[in-house]
């Protein structure tokens, strides 16, 4: 699998991110059979959260074996500094580890919560205090939503994450609003040396009906739309990746698709012709 230097972290990243979302809702022996397959695939990147459910413990048992082999990431959703450095010392418990290479800002998409988090006691704090004690090797941010690449632009300029973690797909970039904020956000990166990741890639729009899959939005289910999305998400050569999504079902297709890319104009030419294609957060751009 293709790797991708992760900003000034100099880690060679896969370029597709394991996203642990996928396990949250799993047995451990599906959890089990989904890890041994990121990994035979080439996946050295994981990304999880202790919002997705049993993921972290899901991960647990695995790092005796392959703590020294991958780059290990989560994150906090709280959004005051006392409670984000309990929440990643849990964390560490539960993903059996005793530091990360990377601690994200989970969720912050607006600029009302940059503003709490980066607050004197907000998460920020506590995300440096564990850093400060090795617990935490980088810090960086995540978040979703219409307003993420602005409020991620802003972000840097307030404090130097090492990553952002952003939404990205063919659909979002036909809004002019939502790809010029994301071509700002793609500067601000470059100019600061950080690393841009994306999630939603494979997303298709909200759901119609009942779920089918584990994701809070319906994501496209067939090989030939995920190698479309997938190939033109990495035609971008500023993304060091995409997380892939939260099903473990899916990751069979999305490995598949990262081996045999399309051309640019191919997968587009298949994501436009795409019925019922629409940003999965539904919220008018401002």
């Amino acid at each position: 699998m293709e790797t991708r230097r992760l900003g000034r972290l100099e880690h060679q990243s896969s370029v597709l991110i394991y996203g642990a979302a996928a396990l949250g809702g799993v047995t451990q022996a599906e959890a089990d059979a989904s890890v041994e397959e990121a990994l035979a695939a080439g996946i050295n990147h994981v990304d999880t959260a202790p919002s997705y459910g049993d993921a972290e413990l899901r991960l647990g048992p695995w790092m005796p074996e392959i703590r020294n082999r991958i780059f290990l990431a989560t994150k906090t959703g709280e959004r005051d500094a006392e409670a984000a450095y309990r929440e990643i010392v849990s964390s560490l418990e539960r993903l059996q580890t005793d530091h990360l290479d990377l601690l994200q800002l989970h969720a912050v998409g607006t600029e009302e919560e940059l503003d709490e988090v980066t607050a004197p006691a907000g998460a920020l704090a506590g995300a440096v205090r564990a850093q400060d004690e090795g617990l935490v090797g980088a810090i960086g941010i995540t978040g979703h939503g219409h307003r993420a690449p602005a409020t991620h632009t802003e972000a840097l300029r307030r404090f130097p994450f090492a990553t952002v973690l952003t939404p990205l797909n063919w659909v979002l970039t036909q809004d002019p609003g939502y790809l010029a904020a994301y071509e700002r956000l793609v500067s601000e990166v470059r100019r600061q040396d950080a690393a841009l990741m994306v999630i939603k890639t494979v997303a298709r729009r909200v759901w119609p009906g009942p779920p089918d899959h584990a994701t809070w939005y319906q994501p496209f289910s067939d090989p030939e739309h995920i190698r479309a999305a997938v190939s033109w998400a990495l035609c971008h050569a500023e993304l060091v990746g995409l997380a892939t999504p939260g099903d473990v079902r899916l990751l069979r297709h999305v490995i598949a698709a990262e081996a045999d890319r399309m051309k640019l104009v191919e997968a587009t030419d298949v994501l436009t012709r795409t019925p019922d294609y629409s940003s999965p957060f539904l919220a008018p751009i401002s």
